[in-house]
């Protein structure tokens, strides 16, 4: 057989089998949701009202339907730019008329980039002002919505192109280790990336200021200290422009690392809670998490570069996902493009892999709360988050575990109790 050919009928398989899994994974969520509606978790009827396990029942529901839908479609936009030769064809047009080169390979991208995201505008407008709206949970405008897509594009423009013209140029110029080169600039890339988020990225779609509850902020500051751990600065950000969802988290990497609420969250959590939610991410740090995510992303993308090194050498790559290679210009931007689209396909069976790694991370980032603040106050937030982010009680067994990067209320309020 062919090498073309097992490569297709390789990657045909991979689809359709993880189509079929992702098809029953949701089925099983729906039914398991759905039969347990109608009646809150006794370990959960003394603080949730039925009316609340309802409605995060009912939105548990609705999300995973429009992903079924959403994971349809997805499935025939890959098969279109693939076996069916979208990408080939768009690839063929611009050569013509571009002529090859670095120009036509950005433009590639930038073709590319642009009706991918036509293609997945419907479900992104649909989940944020129909079915986050029908729950109450959107506060976005469409003025908003426009000026941050606008934002968004720029700053993909602003920041992608350079580094995609960067990684081309070493494709063609760096010999047979181009990929390692690649994978230094890449990495480096995350690595400022962390330190000029906070400051210059992310102030460019929401409002930062600094915490002014002065009670509150002695607590935060004397937690911080107590668990050794600095920040440049503790922010409240406006995430009620957007959505009523509640969060915390800390950003950034080194001296630039900071402390961000969204005002849902002090709006709906006491002084204690707030410092109990606070000491859970502050466990992650304590245990490195965060060190050994940075270091398991590093090993990831180095392999990922390396096999992309080896694959963008065979011709087998490009006509077993439906394109002709070029025979007189560089085809280093046909393979980005197609690895980006099938390395999802056959990467989604080692998926339950690092979410139960991060169920594990929170359980021991719990631990560590409870250590240093109330588990009472950590319990009390944890399961007004839930309430609030109308987060289901009862997700499927399965699910969870081939999904949720975080554990169910269940198993973590348990872990707690019996702490």
């Amino acid at each position: 057989m062919p090498a073309s050919l097992a490569f297709t009928l390789a990657f045909a398989l991979a689809l359709v089998a993880g189509l079929v899994v992702k098809f029953w994974l949701a089925t099983r969520q729906v039914r398991h949701v759905a039969r347990h509606r109608d009646a809150v978790p006794a370990a959960f009827e003394q603080a949730i009202t039925l009316d609340a396990h309802q409605k995060a029942a009912d939105y548990t529901i609705a999300k995973t339907r429009l992903g079924v839908i959403e994971m349809a479609w997805a499935a025939a936009v890959l098969l279109g730019w693939t076996l069916l030769g979208g990408l080939d064809l768009l690839n063929r047009l611009l050569l013509d008329a571009m002529g090859g080169g670095m120009w036509q390979q950005l433009a590639l991208f930038g073709a590319f980039a642009l009706i991918a995201g036509l293609l997945e505008l419907p479900f992104t407008l649909w989940q944020t002002f129909v079915l986050e709206e029908r729950f109450g949970f959107n506060k976005m405008t469409w003025r908003l919505w426009i000026k941050d897509t606008i934002k968004g594009v720029l700053l993909g423009v602003a920041i992608g192109l350079p580094l995609a013209a960067l990684i081309l140029w070493l494709m063609h110029a760096a010999g047979a280790l181009w990929w390692l080169w690649a994978w230094g600039v890449w990495m480096g890339f995350n690595l400022l990336l962390m330190l000029v988020y906070p400051t210059f990225i992310a102030p460019l779609f929401n409002k930062f200021q600094p915490l002014d509850d002065a009670a509150l902020k002695t607590r935060v500051n004397a937690l911080m200290q107590r668990c050794g751990f600095s920040a440049k600065g503790l922010f409240v950000m406006d995430g009620s422009t957007r959505s009523a969802h509640a969060n915390a988290y800390f950003t950034g990497f080194g001296a630039s690392k900071r402390v961000v609420f969204y005002d849902t969250l002090l709006r709906q959590l006491n002084a204690g809670e707030i410092e109990a939610v606070l000491a859970h991410e502050l466990g992650h740090f304590k245990h490195r998490h965060v060190v050994k995510r940075m270091a398991a992303m590093f090993a990831l993308s180095l392999a990922g570069f390396a096999l992309l090194g080896w694959l963008s050498g065979h011709t087998w790559f490009y006509t077993g996902l439906g394109v002709q290679p070029n025979l007189s210009a560089p085809n280093d931007a046909l393979a980005i493009l197609l690895f980006m689209l099938a390395a999802p396909v056959f990467g989604f069976f080692v998926a339950p892999l690092p979410v139960l790694i991060s169920r594990r991370h929170e359980f021991e980032a719990d631990a560590y709360a409870i250590a240093q603040t109330s588990g009472k106050d950590l319990s009390a937030a944890l399961l007004k988050l839930y309430k609030d982010n109308a987060s289901t009680l009862t997700p499927d067994p399965v699910f969870v575990k081939f999904y949720y990067s975080h554990p169910p209320a269940s198993e973590r309020l348990a872990r707690m109790a019996a702490a």
